[in-house]
């Protein structure tokens, strides 16, 4: 993990406790499912029945197929440039995917935090690889999404790697895009777009995130004129 990264809602509240796992990497696949598996298995060493979850980038997706595979333990979940469908990037980064290497990233800040934290400093390659594989997984959850039964708060800026048409789409299978003053309760899920705002600068922006990650966490609904029942 990045040693600067915590999870919003927890690091700007006394009302959660936050639990940040370290993920797999070395000498084992990194997939969706076994991100999710992982997480579900850390819940129960820890004594964790349920949780609110939130997930960053590849984080978000492994967050989403925690809720998908194990639906018993995801109370909310809030996914920071989320994506449910690799056709749902950008044209630019899909075209980017194949040419792809460890090369790429070196003296980058990826490997400086690399080097902070990893026991092993030769094995950055290693690992590089396999997030590299893992871009390549198909990723096709559309009718997962639909039949999801926690509500998930999607984040995305609007020039982020997924394009806001998918941002957009997901939200509406969840239920949301609906005509909020018509007196219906508005659906669980939410749509937060961040104003120029790229990929990797999502995450930098801790108090916009907390802006709205803790309404939705507390179900806290702004006033309109129309009556809501």
């Amino acid at each position: 993990r990045w040693t600067t990264f915590k999870p919003p809602a927890a690091g700007q509240s006394s009302r959660y406790r936050g639990l940040i796992l370290h993920r797999r990497s070395h000498n084992r696949p990194i997939t969706y499912p076994n991100l999710a598996d992982d997480a579900a298995a850390f819940m129960d060493a820890v004594g964790v029945e349920r949780a609110d979850v939130f997930g960053y980038s590849m984080g978000a997706a492994a967050g989403l197929q925690l809720a998908i595979r194990h639906p018993e333990k995801v109370d909310q979940l809030i996914g920071a440039s989320i994506a449910y469908d690799a056709t749902g990037w950008q044209p630019a980064f899909r075209e980017m995917i194949p040419t792809m290497s460890p090369e790429m990233f070196v003296g980058g800040p990826m490997e400086a935090e690399w080097q902070k934290l990893a026991p092993n400093k030769d094995g950055f390659n290693d690992l590089v690889e396999k997030l590299i594989a893992l871009e390549k997984e198909p990723m096709a959850w559309e009718a997962d999404v639909r039949a999801l039964q926690a509500p998930v708060l999607i984040i995305a800026g609007d020039a982020d790697v997924s394009t806001l048409e998918h941002s957009v789409s997901m939200f509406r299978l969840l239920g949301g895009g609906v005509m909020g003053d018509m007196g219906q309760p508005l659906p669980g899920s939410r749509l937060a777009i961040l104003p120029a705002t790229s990929h990797t600068a999502v995450i930098n922006q801790v108090d916009l995130l907390h802006s709205f990650i803790e309404p939705y966490l507390q179900s806290e609904t702004p006033a309109g004129f129309m009556v809501q029942e």
